[in-house]
């Protein structure tokens, strides 16, 4: 049977799954689409990019908190507040990112892990008595849409999913593009990049600004799905995750982020009765995978000016 096809009847398969699968299981695929949904935010800039970047949290609380301090004082409906979470954690990352932008490797990463703490850090603080400290901020309202109150875990699993398929569909089309290519020609050889005339420090920051906006919306979607959200939710070890889904997928995979997804959100919930264990043996995992296949499980696909140029190369 036709590749084209077989992908096809999974899909639809999938999006019949609530049907069929309990609520505590639907909410699982929520769970693992929100964390797909982060992982290809983050995949922009750390897989697309090359940007050592661990403090991806921050970009999804201060959405998060948009969201929430809007919903809460002022009453503005959920979904108007999406694009907005987004500008604020676009915002806030400009605004981090710009004097830091020019560090690499090691040095970058370090300063992104302080990021995350100082936000962790400032909410449990209550900065300008607005974030509820500790205790987070209740009474977040839900999703409505046209009428609709998306509320039951199969409501928000059609709403995450779509969202989903069309970021995919969005960061296929932006890694393809002009601006793709530029950001892969800086992840491959900045010197080389920066020596055909792009301008390396604006195109990391765009990239960092991009990745921020998304993980800010998603924070929109987290908000009104927990209707509570407390500084607990985003911490360091948050970042570490996504940074492992992008890692153990495959950097730059777009397929690959959400198979990683599954296999770090999804497998600890099958195996919830090792609980203990499970975390020993997906860090033994993520070693076996370092060393057997560094470039993930689902290396990204070749570029299609990539398969261009092959076919030039073998006329000539």
């Amino acid at each position: 049977m036709n590749r084209k096809y077989i992908t096809t009847i999974i899909v639809i398969a999938f999006f019949l799954s609530p049907l069929f699968l309990n609520s505590y299981w639907v909410d699982v695929l929520n769970n693992i689409g929100i964390y797909a949904i982060l992982a290809l935010s983050l995949n922009f800039i750390l897989g697309d990019t090359g940007l050592f970047h661990m403090g991806h949290a921050a970009f999804f609380a201060v959405g998060a908190y948009t969201t929430a301090i809007l919903n809460t004082m002022y009453h503005i409906p959920i979904i108007l507040l999406i694009p907005f979470s987004g500008i604020t954690a676009a915002i806030f990352a400009y605004l981090v990112a710009r004097p830091i932008i020019h560090l690499r490797g090691d040095y970058l990463l370090i300063v992104t892990i302080g990021i995350v703490e100082i936000v962790r850090i400032a909410l449990i603080n209550n900065i300008f008595g607005l974030t509820g400290g500790s205790n987070g901020i209740f009474g977040i309202s839900r999703p409505n849409l046209l009428g609709l109150v998306i509320r039951r875990p199969e409501h928000f699993f059609y709403y995450i999913w779509i969202f989903l398929a069309i970021s995919v569909f969005l960061f296929e089309r932006l890694r393809n593009s002009r601006f793709g290519r530029a950001l892969n020609y800086i992840k491959e050889d900045e010197v080389a990049a920066e020596g055909t005339g792009v301008n390396i420090a604006r195109y990391k920051l765009i990239a960092f600004v991009i990745g921020a906006f998304w993980a800010g919306m998603v924070g929109n979607i987290y908000a009104s799905k927990m209707t509570i959200i407390s500084p607990e939710s985003f911490t360091f070890w948050e970042s570490v995750v996504y940074f492992c889904i992008v890692i153990l997928g495959g950097s730059g995979s777009i397929s690959g982020v959400i198979l990683g997804s599954f296999l770090l959100i999804g497998l600890p919930e099958i195996f919830r009765e090792f609980s203990q264990a499970r975390m020993l043996a997906f860090g033994l995992a993520m070693i076996i995978m370092m060393i057997v296949r560094p470039q993930g499980l689902i290396p990204p696909p070749p570029r299609k000016y990539d398969v261009y140029m092959d076919k030039k190369f073998a006329e000539n």
